[in-house]
């Protein structure tokens, strides 16, 4: 059979890809969507305004390139220089800046005659601890770079000193990238292990915090006292500006550089940046809104674990738990079918678990119900 002729004009490597898969979107009205860790709060009413008061005749215009009003106000809350910050669409977009910054794709490999350079330098390797977010291997696949996905302890807990080198952690690794506190888990980690791991490792380190703010500790510290670490933000999970997709990345003046290279021109949206900085004059609005979800946590956790699941640990908006009695794939239909979405990775190690977002205290009693009804009719 011959080839298709359209397929053919798409680089091999494109047609190879698995894309990220994301969370089911509703396509039924009234399902109580539990699966993609939104903030069940809206943003502040002061944002809501401040974005209103920007769909004016600005809408023509261009916004700010560097989102510098944005980056003077990061830098004021983090006590760090504007030159210590870039602003992305998302920060998916800064993740994917920072492997075409810093790895080599494995097509120059290819074309060096000295293999084992590559071997020595790690130049070519983005790494990973697994399980964690599902998008770094889709970004280096994207990019042509090699993979090291490194195994966690069954507990979610990092590897350190001789067991992390005995799990393959190489320390001359490209890009290493680790999630903290860690998804789908929901484990955090101390500063001071994230520190070790940093001072362990030589190529670039990313600290994925999306959802640091739910959590007892930050190493943002970090990124400002080691010059190969980069932390990275987002206003998505906790400040309810997933429609708007800001983030941020914080770290040595050289590496942020080194970013703004390669980024789009334009690659923030004028109303995000509006909606982000008019975030940052409101924090204690969503500090209340951490505090009540950090309490819904701990009920629904609670709770569930009073119906018999296996509840980990979390630090995050979300919860990690094995259902009992039928398994997790059968729990998701069955709780879908009760208009409640949640999240089911059928992949070894985690496919016996559900990811369960935590709402407001109405949606979480929704699902608490729903657990109920099910066992009822199990």
């Amino acid at each position: 059979m011959s080839e298709n002729p359209t397929a053919s004009l798409i680089r091999p490597l494109v047609r190879g890809l698995h894309p990220y898969v994301p969370g089911e979107q509703p396509k039924v009205r009234g399902l109580i969507k539990l699966n993609t860790n939104e903030n069940p709060y809206p943003p502040s009413p002061k944002v809501l305004a401040a974005v209103r008061a920007a769909t004016d005749a600005r809408l023509r215009l261009y916004p700010n390139p560097t989102a510098d009003g944005l980056r003077a106000a990061l830098a004021k809350l983090h006590g760090c220089a504007v030159e210590n910050l870039i602003v992305g669409n998302g920060s998916d977009e800064l993740l994917a800046l920072a492997i075409r910054a810093f790895v080599e794709p494995e097509s120059v490999l290819r074309r060096r005659l000295d293999d084992a350079y590559s071997v020595r330098t790690g130049k070519f390797t983005v790494q990973y601890f697994t399980p964690s977010y599902s998008l770094y291997p889709v970004l280096a696949d994207i990019h042509g770079a090699l993979k090291n996905a490194v195994s966690l302890a069954d507990d979610f807990s990092l590897p350190a000193g001789r067991v992390l080198a005995a799990a393959g952690w190489q320390r001359g690794a490209a890009l290493s990238l680790v999630t903290t506190p860690n998804a789908p888990s929901g484990r955090g980690y101390a500063t001071a292990e994230l520190d070790a791991l940093c001072r362990s490792t030589r190529g670039v380190v990313v600290l994925d915090e999306a959802y640091v703010d739910f959590a007892r500790e930050h190493a943002l510290t970090l990124a400002l006292k080691h010059p190969h670490v980069l932390v990275s933000r987002t206003f998505s999970k906790a400040y309810s500006l997933c429609f708007q997709r800001v983030g941020y990345m914080v770290g040595h003046p050289e590496l942020i550089a080194a970013l703004h290279r390669i980024r789009d021109s334009y690659n923030v949206n004028g109303l995000g940046q509006v909606a982000a900085e008019a975030t940052l004059r409101d924090l204690p609005y969503y500090r209340r809104n951490f505090r009540r979800l950090i309490a819904t946590r701990e009920r629904l956790a609670a709770g569930l674990t009073a119906l018999g699941f296996d509840v980990l640990p979390s630090q995050t908006n979300f919860l990690f738990a094995a259902p009992p009695g039928p398994p997790a794939g059968e729990w998701l239909e069955r709780l879908r079918a009760r208009k409640i979405l949640v999240r089911w990775f059928d992949r070894p190690g985690l496919a016996h678990r559900l990811r369960l977002t935590v709402g407001a205290d109405a949606e979480a009693e929704a699902l608490l119900r729903a657990a109920r009804a099910i066992f009822k009719t199990t």
